[in-house]
């Protein structure tokens, strides 16, 4: 479904990718692993069209993309769930679900259903709610759009314990329906219980790519590249 290969990017004379090769296919969940700092968030930027890639290739569904305008990824079937949320704060939870909803299988009710919490505060504007609540929210409007593959750019950053549990189990019933996922985040442990594969990046460069099984038998690439 989606296919990244060498691709880089820059922020004017700053390179920051530097070859990255990904691919995530039809119900898999895959992870993009690296610390702070390493260009996950840019490597996000540059498949959605947000920052126009130096080199490379971007496809979905086979069809090149790459530094395609937003609208087009999103048309072309791949939603996002941005670092640090971006709700709109001042409409409500129901109008922030509405506002880019595509018609499809995730209806309101559905979302309502897999986030009860949502439904409860449905007519409070996007700045009265929780962090975890607006990352709910956040979720729930990237499913409005009915994607094929749906993109977290740290799923649970600055969330509570108890709310990350929410997300975890959230994102294990998405991929049990068949969701196709690429997940960014930091906690190893949690992504293992669900992530078919994992991508792990390193100043730009992928330097790991392997299953749950091999990361969970591989102790050392936690060790060397993910750990602070």
């Amino acid at each position: 479904m989606l296919r990244v290969e060498g691709l880089e990017a820059a922020y004017g004379e700053s390179r920051i990718l530097f070859g990255i090769d990904l691919e995530v296919g039809q119900g898999e969940v895959v992870t993009l692993l690296g610390r702070n700092g390493m260009g996950k968030t840019t490597t996000v930027k540059s498949i959605f069209g947000l920052l126009r890639p130096r080199g490379g290739n971007v496809a979905i569904d086979g069809r090149d993309l790459t530094g395609a305008e937003p609208h087009r990824i999103a048309l072309a079937g791949m939603g996002l769930v941005p670092e640090g949320r971006q709700v709109f704060p001042t409409l409500n939870v129901e109008e922030n679900l509405r506002a880019t909803a595509r018609p499809g299988k995730w209806t309101l009710t559905r979302i309502y259903e897999l986030f009860p919490r949502l439904e409860e505060r449905r007519r409070n504007m996007g700045n009265q709610l929780s962090g975890g609540e607006q990352q709910m929210l956040a979720i729930g409007r990237a499913l409005m759009t009915n994607p094929r593959l749906m993109v977290l750019d740290e799923a649970t950053e600055g969330l509570a314990p108890l709310i990350r549990a929410d997300i975890w189990a959230c994102l294990a019933r998405l991929k049990a329906e068949g969701e196709a996922i690429l997940v960014i985040d930091k906690n190893v442990d949690a992504l293992t219980k669900f992530a078919d594969r994992h991508v792990v990046i390193e100043k730009g460069r992928v330097v790991w790519t392997g299953t749950t099984q091999e990361i969970l038998a591989t102790p050392e690439v936690k060790d060397r590249f993910l750990h602070v």
